[in-house]
């Protein structure tokens, strides 16, 4: 075959695949997922690069303790609404002025509570050297801001219009990244107090853009109280599950500013600031796809695993190739970010494994979620959170962050096992369900 024939062809064979690929809403939604995850990853990289030089490891692991705490309960600021409007307006898009009412009123009345309560815990769990102004600056912006941009992009999200979702969860990261560059540039080096403020600004700018967005784009809100009783049960599964996650996430770093010292908590922090930033690509796809989970899981478990077996495959191969990324490149990262974080590298090839083992459970807890065994999934996430302190509490005092990378490997591995012992037994249940004959 003639080498201008083979080009023909193979320019062919590229022009079919992006035709397929601009014909089919999952390859769009997560092409534009990934690529708002892309530039948000840059910005992340840059915002990064920045905060670390600029408050040095005991200012950021000050900052990182008090934003671990809060992420902690900040599922429960929204009581589970922006997963309940996905889960209804993926079905029925009339709803969405009413879910998205909803989830701005529970979010802000449920938001300044939490507020308040952590304000007045912190004392309690944080060291006494952060500041109680910075706790407050944090809480408002996590708490209330930052989850009122969450729903915003969970409006378009239900629609699979995720180009506005992607453009939305990437602008406060946008605006982090500029302030933290105006905070290296001027102060150089600064207090984590200093920087709450930027940050504070960052967010809450954003919060406002994403509610006129949304409003403009898809209609004002309205508020419907009656079905926010009804489904309550069901939201408080959802915050359970998002804040059992984030336990064995960031409990850790709360664990270390409280056990150990805030340097080894900065040093853990940065490295696992990289295992986000991996994991970005394998987000983006999970967030295309969750509509299509809720759509397929009507038709039970069987279906719901069999979508996300459909996307699994790639992704752990991209996980795999995180991982060799990852522990041959640490020893580059305090070039990048400053000597002061050398020990980074090893903590960075610890966890490198992180992503591959959050790829399998995060499917196979979608699927499980999309055919409504929610609650089944978050008790197994409450059990592995509760696992993570137990171990954090062991491991830590001993061995510093090691201890605290040892405690996350168990307990992402030990979910991905158990989700998929729940997987199996759902499926084994609801195919007894079908088979079974009933009695006459």
């Amino acid at each position: 075959m003639e080498p201008i024939e083979s080009t023909k062809i193979m320019i062919e064979h590229i022009r079919n695949f992006v035709k397929r690929s601009a014909a089919s809403t999952l390859a769009r939604n997560s092409g534009w997922m990934f690529l708002g995850y892309g530039l948000r990853t840059v910005v992340q990289a840059g915002y990064f690069v920045f905060i670390a030089r600029a408050l040095g490891p005991h200012e950021y692991g000050a900052f990182v303790g008090a934003m671990a705490l809060i992420a902690i309960v900040a599922p429960f600021a929204s009581l589970g609404a922006g997963n309940l409007l996905i889960k209804n307006v993926s079905r029925d898009r009339s709803l969405l002025s009413d879910y998205w009412g909803n989830a701005l009123f529970t979010t802000l009345l449920s938001g300044l509570f939490l507020v308040v309560c952590i304000v007045l815990l912190a004392r309690w769990i944080l060291p006494a050297s952060i500041p109680l102004s910075l706790i407050w600056m944090l809480c408002i912006s996590d708490l209330i801001a930052a989850r009122i941009i969450d729903i915003a992009g969970q409006c378009f999200q239900a629609l699979e219009l995720l180009s506005y979702t992607a453009k939305l969860n990437l602008l406060p990261y946008v605006l982090r990244f500029l302030s933290a560059g105006v905070l290296f540039i001027v102060w150089h080096r600064a207090s984590a107090l200093r920087w709450g403020w930027f940050y504070l600004g960052s967010t809450s700018i954003s919060c406002v853009v994403a509610v006129i967005v949304t409003n403009r784009s898809l209609g004002k809100p309205t508020l419907r109280l009656s079905r926010i009783g009804g489904e309550f049960k069901e939201g408080l599964y959802f915050c359970a599950g998002l804040s059992a996650q984030t336990v064995y996430n960031d409990i850790d770093k709360t664990m270390l500013a409280r056990l150990s010292t805030l340097d080894a908590t900065g040093i853990y922090a940065a490295a696992y600031r990289l295992i986000d930033v991996s994991f970005a690509p394998v987000r983006s796809v999970l967030n295309a796809a969750n509509s299509s989970f809720f759509r397929n899981g009507q038709h039970g478990i069987y279906v719901s695993y069999a979508y996300a077996k459909r996307l699994m495959p790639k992704m752990i191969v991209y996980s795999v190739l995180a991982f060799l990324g990852l522990f041959f490149a640490a020893p580059v990262l305090p070039l990048v970010i400053g000597k002061e974080f050398a020990r980074t590298v090893e903590a960075l090839r610890w966890l490198a494994l992180l992503p591959l083992l959050k790829t399998i459970h995060y499917f196979l807890s979608d699927a499980v979620t999309g055919a409504g065994y929610q609650g089944y999934r978050s008790a197994v996430q409450v059990s592995v959170a509760v696992a993570n302190v137990g171990l954090n509490l062991w491991l830590i005092p001993l061995y510093a962050w090691r201890g605290a990378a040892w405690a996350s490997l168990a307990c992402d591995g030990g979910l991905a096992l158990a989700m998929y012992g729940v997987l199996m037994f759902v499926m084994a249940k609801e195919s007894h369900l079908i088979t079974e004959v009933p009695s006459r």
